[in-house]
């Protein structure tokens, strides 16, 4: 059965306790039971509840829930606390509420009333967190599903489809930078979670570039309070944050070695231990790997575990780059065009001219499907049109000097001629799609120096 979380139940009273902790394992939920006072703050730290249950008597004369409270909010113990009272009275709720409680619940009560309260509770909390996760992670236009007509989209839909329906979970997505990896991705997870009406299936994505070595393993973990430094309280990792839907650890190819025999292991155990932890957090999340690099050759270079590889590459296909699919491109077209025209408030761009349509065709699209949207803002942005015509298109499309070489590796110099300004512009802008806007990749691509390319990219107003 599905976790749906950890509560921690503390009254003095046996009967209660075990029948609410019967009560809320029926409903999913892992469960503690305490009798007393003693030592329970850290029994709650190690344990890491995402709510307590906390029983304002205790029958202690020294300490009371409400002390308990005090101390778990102090230390900044990451959990959300329901008081159970047998007063009568507005007074204890009041105060337990002013010291942070995020409910209470009066003796007697109803079963199916604290199952609510907990549920509400635990629901806002999941919200919270995706929220703030969203709100320090750079949000990205991503479409619902993948977009094209050709036998290679069709083949991938229905495997897509097969892998959510069988709740595979762990998946690996190979494929060129900005073939849409990351959209397949999320297309899974919104088949696997379709059906969910009541739970809120979160959806992580990581990339594995972004992060810098030293923070990597406390994203993707999480740790506790005093763990190093700056460990000032808890924090769940992004496994915790993704329980019960899906975690995409994107670019994996990339991820450091030491890095890789621990996720390795809660592939294995789909369990967490935060770092300073002492408890294993179970987990019910998908994972989904994507990486634009040959991870066989990665492997025989000694660059990547051969353990991992084999471990994600039991259920794995691959996204073919835009070259080898370009009948889907008008279908692309249209969509940026919807997409952009809506975005900006522009009419018009209602259509794709044969023209046009042979030369987005005739390009062999280095930087994929992103590149491709990049062409059609800029038209978009920049042209008052209702048809794109060959003449919208920027001048590197038109001419493909970077396509066609001779045998001498020259550029081809169209009969017509070129604007060597624009192609300069256009070349650093493939540069930086290819790298992913990493200027140090897209200098040694264009085999420029670091400063030369940052002078070029000032030069030409590029972002």
């Amino acid at each position: 059965m599905k976790v749906h979380g950890r509560i921690f139940l503390v009254d003095d009273d046996e009967l209660i306790v075990s029948m609410l902790s019967r009560a809320l394992k029926n409903e999913g939920y892992e469960t503690q039971i305490q009798t007393t006072a003693e030592d329970i703050l850290n029994k709650i730290s190690l344990w890491h509840p995402d709510v307590v249950l906390l029983d304002i008597e205790l029958g202690d004369p020294d300490r009371n829930g409400i002390d308990i409270l005090e101390e778990i909010k102090n230390e900044k113990v990451d959990t959300e606390v329901i008081m159970i009272t047998g007063d009568d009275s507005a007074d204890s709720a009041i105060k337990a509420m002013k010291l942070g409680a995020a409910d209470y619940l009066t003796k007697p009560f109803n079963i199916d009333e604290v199952k609510i309260v907990v549920r509400n509770i635990l629901e806002k909390e999941r919200l919270k967190e995706q929220v703030d996760y969203l709100r320090k992670s750079r949000s990205t236009y991503c479409e619902s599903e993948p977009i094209g007509k050709s036998a290679i989209i069709r083949e991938i839909h229905e495997k897509a489809e097969r892998l959510a329906k069988a709740h595979v979970d762990t998946i690996l997505i190979t494929g060129e930078s900005g073939t849409g990896k990351e959209v397949v991705a999320r297309y899974i997870h919104n088949m696997q979670n379709m059906d969910q009406e009541e739970d809120y299936a979160p959806f992580i994505a990581v990339n594995c570039t972004a992060l810098p070595d030293h923070l990597f393993e406390s994203e993707l973990f999480g740790y506790t309070k005093g763990a190093f430094t700056d460990a000032k309280s808890d924090q769940k990792g992004m496994f915790e944050l993704a329980n019960g839907g899906t975690i995409l650890l994107d670019e994996i190819g990339d991820m450091q070695p030491n890095l890789q025999s621990k996720l390795l292991r809660v592939l294995e155990e789909r369990k967490v231990r935060r770092i300073g932890g002492k408890v294993d957090l179970p987990l019910a999340v998908t994972v989904i790997a994507t990486t634009n690099r040959d991870l066989k050759q990665a492997v025989e270079d000694g660059d990547f575990r051969m353990d991992l590889f084999y471990r994600l590459n039991t259920f794995a296909f691959h996204i073919p780059p835009l070259r080898e699919r370009k009948e889907d491109i008008p279908l692309f077209v249209k969509h940026f065009m919807a997409m952009f025209s809506k975005k900006y408030l522009k009419t018009g761009f209602t259509d794709l001219s044969p023209e046009a349509e042979k030369v987005l065709s005739a390009y062999d699209w280095p930087g994929n499907i992103r590149e491709l949207k990049n062409v059609i803002e800029r038209v978009v942005v920049l042209e008052n049109t209702d048809i794109i015509m060959p003449e919208h298109l920027p001048a590197g499309l038109v001419g493909r000097p970077f396509v066609e070489r001779r045998k001498s590796d020259r550029f081809v110099l169209p009969e017509g001629g070129i604007s060597l300004e624009s192609l300069e512009k256009d070349l650093i802008e493939q540069a930086l799609t290819l790298a992913d806007n990493n200027q140090t990749k897209a200098a040694k691509l264009l085999n420029i120096s670091y400063d030369a390319l940052r002078y070029q990219i000032k030069k030409f107003g590029l972002r």
